[in-house]
């Protein structure tokens, strides 16, 4: 009886250990697509940025420096 607990909590143990490393691996690849490259003046807007027109570039807020189309 006493076996069949520790063998239990060791699996127990084992599946939460492996939960925990997918929902990291699922966390590192949702932060690694990050901000499309180009986004258009509004979305830059939305963004909390300023479109600038004549570097095309995006200037502050969620998609600092992105390029703009």
């Amino acid at each position: 009886m006493r076996i069949r607990r520790i063998l239990a909590a060791v699996i127990a143990t084992a599946a939460f250990a492996g939960l925990g490393l997918t929902g990291a691996a699922t966390a590192t690849a949702t932060a690694e697509q990050g901000a499309p490259s180009v986004v258009t003046p509004s979305e830059c807007r939305q963004g909390g940025g300023t479109p600038d027109l004549t570097e095309n570039r995006c200037k502050g807020g969620t998609y600092d420096g992105e390029q703009i189309d």
